[in-house]
């Protein structure tokens, strides 16, 4: 094989490699990236329609929903969800967390108290289910499951639509982790 066609085929199947991948995270868009975290316990997805709010709720018998994204009584989306966590019984909280900016430790401990304190399951959820929603993932797994570092911080993946890279814009949801690893055991990271 000559370099020139070595090179087309590594460029080829590269090609394929990202066609393939952006298909995939395009279709997790597209159907909430809804994943389940820990079996009848915790999920995570981005914002759903209310259709599919609805279905999770009824489905995993959600009992709290945490909406990182803040509240927002302006928005459709967020008076559904509202809506359907009223009827339902279900407790909404809310978190103003941006996937742009690293948390700082009074934002952690009130969310670990909002653990502490939540029904189960639960349903954690960001815009896109990918950023926001993976470090929330993560520190569940650490804080009420003393996981291992590599499963917590699996949940912060390229799978969930996460790209874990220093120049991206959620670069700080990483960082948010690797800051707190010694204080949720991870001594040796």
């Amino acid at each position: 094989m000559t370099l020139k066609r070595g090179l087309r085929n590594i460029a080829l199947s590269a090609t394929a490699l990202v066609v393939c991948g952006g298909a995939y995270l395009g279709v997790e868009h597209l159907t909430g990236n809804i994943h389940q975290v820990v079996a009848g316990e915790l999920y995570r997805s981005g914002t759903l329609s209310a259709g599919s709010l609805e279905t999770l709720v009824k489905s995993e018998g959600i009992k709290t929903i945490i909406n990182l994204r803040g509240e927002h009584p302006d928005r459709d989306w967020w008076r559904a969800e509202s809506a359907i966590a009223e009827a339902n019984g279900i407790e909404l909280v809310n978190f103003s967390w941006s996937a742009s900016k690293e948390l700082d430790d009074e934002e952690i401990a009130s969310y670990f108290e909002t653990l502490d304190e939540a029904r189960t399951p639960i349903l954690i959820h960001c815009m896109s289910g990918s950023d926001r929603s993976g470090l929330a993932a993560a520190l569940y797994l650490a804080h009420r499951h003393h996981a291992d570092e590599e499963t917590a911080e699996g949940q912060l993946s390229i799978v969930y639509g996460h790209f874990g890279l220093p120049f991206f814009p959620a670069a700080p949801m990483d960082a948010t982790f690797e800051r707190l690893e010694p204080s949720l055991g991870y001594h040796d990271s």
